[in-house]
């Protein structure tokens, strides 16, 4: 991961811009593949944006949002911009962060009618806390003039499709009100980056303004008065959102959660004594046991048929089914070819594998933790 990156991803041009006024010195960085991203700068906190547009539909930002990931190997990946609000529950200017994104196409057509087949990504939970830490602070907008609407920020369901959204009475205004009627918010592009990210690994966040009320009343005007406004409002937010992120990476670097039990051991004593057995005694300092080895290209390509065979076994259980072990096989060979490369950028490419396997498998509580350790270890390679 590079840690004090984020990548920004806007579908509007408006939008793009909203949230490149507030990078510092940008610069072009050009994807082998043509893709054009600005990378700069947010004040003085070290956090790199790399902001791109990914034009509307699902399609396109899930294609851009899995370069930018490739690419960049973000610590999250914000798409920030304009949506609808549904039910009139959201007022203008107001900026959405979802909780989790409705891809609200997803359904069966039978003999009696259209059967929804729902399907949801959940927002990463230390994202999402982060996220309503910031909102509570209330101090990221930064448009202060009293005649503008002050901005609120409101948590939920945002619905994702492939169409614009402007009607009350359509049979797809009826058809989110049956099925997705908690949704506050709905746009086109949200689906297409969170299964990105589920897919490789990657936290996910969804900022949106609300530019217009998608009840028929949405037009020209409307769209030249909120549009940029609820652009900047979430520009603004999702900004400090990243400063927030790379400032708490920084600052109070995450610890892994279970420590082996042996290796250095650190004792100390104050009037009292302690019994042990221990393979060194130096001072206060203990060492339990022996020392550890660093992990070696060998050792780590075992590891990687150990966890093709529990694919394999997670497979045959039922536990995965065959596309999605067919995908996983693929990341898993493609780790493995980046292994032998033996070099920086292979072991990279190994993470990167990696992380998009964790995410397949999510379903295969033992593999993705047999996963996850991989990562760290293939992260300590020398």
């Amino acid at each position: 991961m590079t840690e004090n990156m984020v990548v920004v991803l806007t579908a509007l041009n408006l939008e793009y811009d909203a949230v490149r006024r507030r990078l510092l010195n940008p610069q072009l960085q050009r994807h082998e593949r043509g893709t054009r991203f600005e990378v700069g700068s947010l004040r003085d906190t070290g956090c790199q944006v790399a902001l791109a547009l990914t034009s509307k539909g699902n399609h396109s930002a899930a294609v851009l949002a899995e370069r930018a990931i490739h690419e960049f190997d973000p610590a999250a990946v914000l798409f920030v911009g304009v949506a609808g609000a549904l039910w009139d529950a959201t007022p203008l200017g107001d900026v959405v962060v979802a909780t989790h994104v409705y891809a609200y196409h997803g359904g069966t057509s039978e003999d009696d009618g259209l059967k929804a087949r729902p399907r949801a990504w959940e927002a990463e939970h230390g994202l999402s806390q982060l996220a309503a830490h910031v909102a509570r602070t209330d101090n990221w907008t930064d448009n202060a003039d009293s005649g503008r609407h002050h901005p609120s920020v409101r948590f939920g369901p945002i619905a994702a499709g492939e169409i614009v959204h402007n009607s009350r009475i359509s049979s797809e205004a009826e058809w989110i009100r049956r099925h997705y009627n908690d949704a506050l918010a709905i746009e086109m592009e949200s689906a297409g980056v969170a299964q990105a990210g589920h897919l490789n690994g990657s936290p996910v966040a969804i900022v949106r303004g609300i530019s217009d009320k998608a009840d028929g009343t949405k037009n020209t005007d409307g769209d030249g008065t909120w549009q940029p406004q609820a652009a900047d409002n979430a520009a603004a937010f999702a900004t400090r959102l990243a400063e927030e992120l790379i400032t708490e990476q920084e600052n109070s670097p995450m610890q892994p959660r279970n420590k082996p039990s042996s290796g250095d051991v650190t004792n100390i004593a104050h009037g009292s004594t302690v019994g042990i057995q221990a393979r060194d005694v130096t001072n206060s300092t203990v060492t339990v046991g022996a020392a550890q080895p660093a992990a070696t290209t060998t050792d780590l390509a075992a590891e990687l048929t150990a966890v093709r065979d529990e694919l394999a076994r997670a497979r045959s259980v039922g536990t995965l089914d065959s596309p999605t072990y067919e995908e996983a096989e693929a990341e898993l060979d493609l780790a493995d070819k980046a292994l032998k490369e033996n070099t920086p950028e292979g072991k990279s490419k190994s993470v990167r594998a990696l992380k998009r396997l964790r995410g397949m498998i999510d379903e295969a509580a033992e593999v993705a933790a047999k996963v996850a350790a991989l990562i760290t270890a293939v992260n300590g390679l020398s």
